[in-house]
């Protein structure tokens, strides 16, 4: 029978091509906004909120204080709020790279506070050019989150107690450094000016909010611009212009209203926009890199990783010195607040405040998720929760509680979102 089937079957018939699955995000994007909807009750039920639940948090956080406290988002307390977060946040930054690898790291405040006693005692007492000693401090940062990371992956020691060890060490170094005066007063030049004043470009100018804020919504229009071509020149998924368009005038609205608020008071202060910048930077690295996704595949399966080729050890090293730079910046930019060193710097609840911003923006204690934008989303938060409790004349006690509660209530979202990926298999 089958020969007969051969025998009357076409010698030149030529079997149909097979269908190539169609990406499911052109489905999408063909769809338009019932596309968009449809995919976004998706991942709410698949527990991809990202940063939705901190957005909703700030906006409930705004409306609590507002109601108690006109003056809570008055121009005058944006501004502080923008400048007294961008210290901390620094240190949450670094942070952010090594909770993307599932790990922890306890003593940034402490090389926080070594950092500030390091520039004093460069830039004060041995008379040191301001600016070359800040190159130098943030170097010996960046050597001391690379010891950290040595020691955890070259030597195996769990990167809890490492960085214990160096919350302990570091805080006794900064102690001898500044054993014979217990504090050093820094110069108000370099740097420290810089991230002293609380306008930018122009002080008391209108310009520089608006600037800034025109630089950024033209970068990100040329930047989507320029990957919508990139990525239809190769024949991959790429955002509609219309998508483009939106998301360029989201930003643009929120820049402005921004810039208009900020403006209103001081304007934009210099240690935001340095911040901002920095989460550019590491979110393209991140995100657009080898190394980047390289942190994200170590902290997603440490195992597949090395299966895949990738140096975990040397990645973890590489982390490890990254935080370690975040955290000597961000004992520049919290000592250009008071322009002093003194030994208190980086005690009290510094460590907690950058873990839990981190941790409160979106960033997952276990690894492999998470972006450089959960820094800026949990200091707002925090930052937030400090000023208008201050405002209300609170005890910080009361500040501890709540920040306590937020940050508990961040890592059970987490934890829930994740138990809800694995059990709808998207995990």
């Amino acid at each position: 029978m089958s020969d007969k089937t051969t025998m009357h079957q076409p010698l030149d018939e030529v079997p149909p091509p097979a269908v190539a699955p169609l990406d499911p995000r052109l489905l999408i994007r063909e769809e338009g906004f019932k596309g968009y909807l449809t995919e976004f009750k998706r991942k709410l039920k698949g527990g991809e909120l990202g940063s939705l639940p901190v957005i909703l948090a700030l906006v409930i956080i705004w409306t609590i204080f507002q109601l108690k406290d006109s003056l809570f988002l008055s121009s005058a307390n944006m501004v502080n709020i923008c400048y007294f977060m961008a210290g901390t946040g620094m240190l949450a930054v670094g942070l952010v790279f090594v909770l993307l690898l599932g790990e922890i790291d306890l003593s940034v405040a402490s090389v926080s506070g070594l950092a500030s006693a390091v520039f004093a005692s460069l830039s004060v007492t041995h008379g040191l050019n301001s600016w070359l000693a800040v190159v130098l401090t943030v170097l010996t940062g960046i050597a001391i989150g690379a010891i950290h990371g040595f020691f955890f992956a070259k030597i195996g020691v769990p990167a809890f107690v490492v960085t214990l060890a160096g919350f302990l060490g570091w805080t006794g170094l900064m102690q001898w450094l500044l054993r014979g005066t217990g504090s050093l007063t820094i110069q108000d030049k370099g740097l420290l000016h810089v991230l002293g004043q609380r306008s930018f470009f122009m002080n008391q100018s209108i310009a520089g909010a608006y600037v800034l804020a025109t630089l950024g919504v033209a970068a990100l229009l040329i930047g989507s611009l320029i990957d919508q071509g990139r990525r239809r020149s190769a024949g991959v998924p790429f955002r509609p212009t219309s998508e483009i368009l939106v998301r360029t005038v989201a930003l643009a609205i929120v820049a402005y209203t921004a810039a208009y608020v900020l403006n209103k008071s001081a304007g934009v202060p210099n240690a935001l926009v340095i911040f901002l910048a920095t989460l550019v930077v590491c979110d393209f690295v991140l995100r657009r890199t080898t190394f980047g996704r390289k942190v994200f595949a170590v902290g997603g399966s440490i195992e597949a990783a090395r299966r895949a080729g990738i140096n975990v050890a040397m990645i973890r090293i590489q982390v490890f010195a990254i935080s370690g730079g975040f955290a000597a910046i961000g004992g520049l930019f919290l000592a250009g607040q008071t322009y002093t060193a003194t030994l208190q710097a980086g005690t009290g609840n510094l460590l907690m405040l950058a873990i839990a911003a981190a941790v409160i923006g979106g960033t997952s204690l276990f690894g492999g998720r998470g972006n450089v934008w959960s820094a800026l989303l949990g200091m707002l938060v925090i930052q937030s929760i400090q000023t208008g409790l201050d405002l209300l004349n609170m005890d910080q006690s009361i500040q501890y509680m709540i920040t306590g509660a937020v940050l508990l209530a961040a890592v059970v979202v987490d934890s829930v979102s994740r138990r809800t990926q694995r059990s709808s298999g998207r995990a």
